[in-house]
């Protein structure tokens, strides 16, 4: 009975440590670039040619990255030892180092599209944000010729 107790403890812990990583930096407004369906960000902020061409070459490196963090998940899942309390919480604790780089990999790549933004596309960004209850992420957007208005 006590040792059902302790592994129900350390569930739980475990649990909480992945729970609140999810919670910490669900606030962030992300463009969503590793989607399914990139084109609604090419239609909403109306991204010229060369944006698109950026947002195509960084959902391919986002994917290529996001992949190497989840085969090492997946590796730590499966060849960590999870025998004893000690191991549960070193597991937990790599698990959630994974999952942070996994959520600032996605950031970075948000980070880069938004750099390509004009003005008025970064203004519809934070609107949309702030609509969204959500945490912008700060840049400072550049001057891009050949962008439509986005109003």
């Amino acid at each position: 009975m006590l040792l059902k107790s302790m592994y129900t403890k350390t569930f739980f812990l475990f649990a909480a440590l992945v729970f609140s990583s999810f919670l910490a930096n669900a606030q962030k407004c992300s463009l969503n670039i590793g989607g399914t369906d990139s084109n609604i960000i090419v239609e909403i902020f109306q991204l010229n040619e060369e944006q698109q061409v950026t947002m195509q070459e960084i959902k391919e490196e986002l994917a290529l990255e996001t992949g190497q963090i989840d085969a090492a998940i997946q590796k730590l899942l499966k060849e960590h030892p999870q025998s004893t309390q000690e191991e549960l919480m070193v597991l937990a604790k790599k698990y959630r180092e994974l999952q942070l780089n996994m959520v600032n990999t996605v950031l970075d790549a948000d980070k880069k599209l938004l750099t390509t933004f004009n003005p008025k596309q970064y203004q519809r960004y934070l609107a949309l944000c702030k609509e969204a209850l959500r945490e912008p992420i700060q840049i400072a957007p550049v001057p891009i010729k050949n962008v439509p208005d986005p109003e």
